[in-house]
């Protein structure tokens, strides 16, 4: 590159994004360049200088510097200078100086960059094909969107997941039993209505008190980032900005929101596609009095937002008032009586006994039900027809049929989703160990003034700052409080909880507990006294941690093969929400909770699904204190160690106060006990006969849950993933190194691309496994799934931006002349703008390669891309550039070419893809029109969604392209020797 003429167009091979520079001037030695688009100049040497002259051929667009487009049909040269010749968008010929190319045209097309020179590594074109072919697997994959996740496979989960978030207008009520997962069925949905693009935006609104639960849920579970909205931070924001504008998705209290009426508006005014709503059995409503103001305010954002999904109590919990009012929010013009929804539910028995019924087949009264219960529905008469003439070998299939139509038209599947523990197993025994030690004399002392002076109760309360009835409950927090002299004994010195707790220890080695204290005080304390006394470095886990410290003193407690592992891990009552540590099967009190909702919390963090072992749950208690008092309540009167009846809150609301103040006087506990116990059997009494069987049956299809799971483990056991992550990890610049134990650490290397999720430059990276089970034991290390944010991040880079779209390589044949060019095209489907449609399952990004020599034969068919991958070599930059500037117009000619072939194919896989969508669509129209005839859950709106998406996917699939994707230029050397 010797002549330099002004006006003269190039680009820097090493700054591409200045875009297109125009020489100045220059000289025998130098060369100035001016990059207008980037405001920069540069000055280089005549002999070195890493410039590539910008020249276009016919067919190709340049943008001009006013604006216009211009199409080259030719080229010619004058004194140095190129002029086009072409048309404008308006097909008026023009001719166009290239002094007059607009500065800011920028080359990212594989086309241009190739032409001009831009080419990238191999290994990132090899990259590229491959992630765009990965894509268009995964997409398509019935588990896509639910196999990233942070959860166990729990085939009711996965079913409610998969149902709800194929719905056109996802507006449901969660209602399983305590303990069955409504917030991992709630972030499933959301997880996968997020990854197909039919959600932008969702609004998350919980008790106050469970905000930080959802917050580490989210995170944890499901990689969410979250917003955590609360008044100093929306303070915080500009004031003339909508805080609810701030974050993807917005987590925020209940209480926070309902109480300011500026936030309310600003919430409304918000554009969001999903809302959740927690608890959402506490909005009050009437029809005399209508809603209180949170009701109200759930009720204005959910008529003006598309999908709405209510986490409730069961219904005999809640009440018909309670379940009524939350139907009203889904759809109020479908529950607009109360009176005819009481109607309505009566109906659901006699479904409910036809659907149980199916079961007794052939027997001529289970038959008469299902009969009476069919009414003129033809297709189920004509089902019994078929299943009286059938073998045996063909009733359960049918049994099957008749049970997914009953349920399908008649059952409340459509809002609203219940399970049980009865109906869905899986649940472990729960064994109460109780200890009863002797109460220390300092204790003593506090508790016998109580008695003897009931004033001296409210001494403590000033004099500690305690609240009632905690002053009692946890002796060792009073007698810290009035411990006046610091150099004094500590509690954990005389407690012989602590001589328990060491006593244990010894007594099951190698074995793990949890240990759960009500105050992270105490938690903090009695780790102390551990170390001290035994030598014994416990990890501690309470509320005022970061996520982070949390992580290494959950992952110290998990991993037994860890040198700090731990046998126990002590938690504060708050400071183990949303963990989940089923690994370990003993669970210590160290005392208990006030309230039996936090107790059934405390035990639901190892009584779980997939526990493989009894709860041994162990209480070591103080005689005769009031501690020893609560214990025989949860025991005696709630039957609260047993089993999850979700009862003990209602009875804790009509006796809690009496509870606090008969903790002193057995004589009353006893009264209360029974009385407790006797309210507790009615309620349970009243809310089975209350409760709709009809839900219980419509709320799982173990078949079709069951073809999730398998779904999920095939993406899980996905080998390549394994072979793609070593590829993106080298070509990205992150390194990684294996561990112990199946894990690998990830950390940023010296070049890795800014951006990269979890990973900053310069900083540590995080431990990293593919085991769905390593991962749900251990809160520290991540899962690496083809969901994972940093898996989605290096698949987006990898076929939506410019890495890979245009390279050059060697090719050594000993039977092809030196010298020989040969293309691989790679062209992709792009389909227009319409995310919230997911085209993607029936039109994944789509990939047609094209492989041409010099000659125009094609060659795709003999040569797999893995084939000739593995056969080339690389080349340096400089050279590369200088082959493809001699063999311009040639490529050009190639293109084309290959741009025709790739043409030509398109037409079938547009067909393919519209025949899959009018079959699913099709049948579940007129699934949903079947069942609009009979259901009257089934909205009318929905309906006309399913029609419009039809529509509107034909419409976005007829106008799918074919795109240039990337390109390879291939050319042939003599084999080295």
């Amino acid at each position: 590159m010797s002549d330099f003429i002004p006006g003269q167009r190039f680009i820097s091979d090493g700054e591409a994004d200045l875009g297109l520079g125009t020489v100045l001037n220059s000289d025998p030695r130098s060369v100035t360049v001016l990059f207008a688009g980037g405001e920069q100049t540069r000055t280089y040497s005549v002999r070195q200088a890493p410039l590539t002259r910008v020249v276009f051929g016919s067919g190709d667009r340049i943008e001009t510097d006013d604006g216009e487009t211009l199409t080259v049909s030719h080229v010619e040269e004058q004194r140095g200078m190129l002029i086009y010749h072409g048309e404008t968008r308006q097909g008026e010929a023009r001719q166009l100086p290239e002094s007059r190319i607009s500065d800011r045209m920028q080359f990212h097309q594989a086309r241009d960059r190739l032409l001009t020179g831009q080419l990238e590594r191999n290994d990132a074109f090899n990259l590229r094909y491959r992630s765009l072919q990965h894509l268009q697997r995964i997409e398509r994959h019935p588990a896509f969107g639910l196999s990233g996740p942070r959860v166990d496979l729990i085939g009711h989960q996965l079913y409610i997941a998969d149902e709800v978030s194929h719905r056109r207008l996802p507006r449901v009520l969660l209602a399983d039993e305590v303990g069955l997962g409504k917030t991992i069925e709630a972030g499933l949905i959301l997880h996968r209505l997020l990854l197909t693009g039919r959600v932008r935006r969702a609004l998350v609104l919980v008790p106050e008190s469970l905000t930080h639960q959802w917050l580490v849920e989210l995170l944890r579970r499901f990689s969410l980032e979250v917003t955590l909205l609360d008044e100093a931070q929306s303070r915080e924001l500009d004031s003339d900005s909508n805080p609810f504008e701030s974050g993807q998705i917005v987590l925020a209290s209940q209480q926070w929101l309902f109480a300011d009426e500026q936030r309310r508006q600003q919430a409304g005014a918000a554009d969001w596609e999903l809302l959740i709503v927690d608890e959402a059995q506490h909005l009050q409503w009437s029809p005399e009095s209508g809603g209180d103001t949170g009701y109200e305010c759930v009720a204005e954002l959910a008529a003006a937002i598309t999908g709405v999904l209510l986490l409730t109590a069961t219904p005999e919990q809640s009440g018909a008032l309670s379940h009524f009012a939350q139907l009203r929010l889904l759809d109020p013009q479908r529950y607009h009586d109360l009176d005819t929804f009481r109607e309505e539910q009566h109906g659901h028995a006699a479904i409910a006994e036809a659907v149980e019924a199916v079961a007794r087949l052939p027997e001529r009264e289970a038959r008469a039900t299902i009969e009476q219960a069919a009414g003129d529905d033809s297709e189920l008469h004509e089902l019994l027809e078929r299943f009286a003439d059938a073998s045996q070998d063909e009733h359960p299939e049918l049994q099957r049929q008749l049970r997914r139509i009953l349920l399908d038209r008649y059952g409340v599947g459509r809002v609203m989703f219940r399970n049980s523990r009865q109906h869905v197993g899986g649940f472990p025994e729960r064994r109460l160990h109780v200890a009863t030690l002797e109460l220390p004399q300092a204790y003593r002392r506090t508790l016998r003034r109580v008695e003897r002076d009931e004033d001296h109760l409210d001494e403590l309360l000033l004099d500690t700052g305690l609240d009632h009835p905690d002053v009692l409950l946890y002796p060792e927090l009073t007698f810290e409080a009035l411990r006046h002299d610091e150099s004094g004994e500590a509690w954990w010195r005389f407690d012989p909880r602590l001589d328990w707790l060491r006593s244990w220890l010894k007594q099951h080695p190698g074995e793990k507990a949890l240990v759960l204290c009500h105050h992270a005080d105490t938690a903090l304390e009695l780790a102390a006294g551990l170390q001290v006394l035994s030598g014994l470095h416990v990890p501690v886990f309470h509320e005022q941690m970061s996520i982070i410290e949390r992580d290494r003193a959950a992952a110290a407690f998990a991993d037994a093969d860890r040198e700090d592992g731990s046998p126990l891990l002590i938690c504060s009552e708050i400071g183990s929400e949303g963990r989940n540590f089923q690994f370990c099967h003993h669970l210590i009190l160290f005392d208990l909770p006030p309230h039996p909702d936090q107790l059934e919390q405390r035990i639901g963090r190892l009584d779980r699904i997939g526990q493989h072992h009894p709860i041994d749950i162990h209480v070591p208690t103080l005689a005769g204190s009031p501690g020893e008092a609560l214990l025989m309540w949860y025991r005696d009167a709630l039957d609260a160690f047993t089993r999850p009846h979700g009862l003990g809150s209602h009875v804790f609301e009509q006796h809690g106060d009496t509870l606090f103040d008969a903790l002193l006087d057995r004589d009353a506990l006893t009264a209360l006990i029974a009385e407790s116990r006797e309210l507790l059997e009615r309620t349970a009494r009243e809310r089975e006969a209350g409760r709709d069987r009809l839900l219980a049956h419509g709320a799982n299809d173990e078949q079709h849950a069951e073809r999730m799971i398998e779904a999920v483990r095939e993406l899980d056991e996905d080998e390549r993933l394994d072979r793609w992550l070593d590829q993106a990890l080298e070509v990205f610049g992150i390194e990684s190194r294996e561990l112990d134990g199946g894990l690998r650490y990830l950390h940023p290397g010296p070049h890795m691309l800014e951006g990269m999720p979890g990973l900053i430059r310069g900083e540590e990276g995080f431990s990293a496994t593919r085991s769905r089970e390593q991962a749900l034991a251990r809160d520290d290390v991540q899962r690496l799934s083809w969901e994972h944010p940093l898996v989605r991040e290096m698949l987006f880079r990898a076929t939506e931006g410019s890495l890979g779209n245009a390279a050059l390589a060697l090719l050594e044949h000993s039977a092809i002349p030196a010298g020989r060019i040969m293309i691989e095209a790679i062209f992709r489907t792009r389909t227009s703008e319409a995310h919230h449609l997911h085209p993607a399952r029936f039109l994944p990004p789509t990939t047609v390669r094209v492989l041409l020599d010099e000659s125009g034969q094609e060659l795709s068919d003999k040569v797999s891309f893995g084939g000739l991958a593995k056969s080339l070599r690389n080349i340096k930059k400089a050279a590369a550039r200088d082959l493809i500037r001699e063999r311009h117009e040639l490529l050009r000619q190639l293109l084309d070419q290959a741009e025709g072939i790739a043409g030509a194919r398109l037409t079938p896989i547009l067909e393919a893809a519209e025949g899959d969508m009018r079959h699913s669509l099709d049948s579940e129209l007129e699934r949903l029109r079947t069942l609009s005839r009979r259901n009257p859950d089934v909205p009318a709106a929905e309906l006309d969604a399913l029609v419009a998406e039809r529509g509107n996917l034909a419409a976005a699939i007829a106008g799918t392209r074919l795109q240039l994707d990337a390109v390879r230029v291939i050319v042939t050397v003599e084999p080295r020797r």
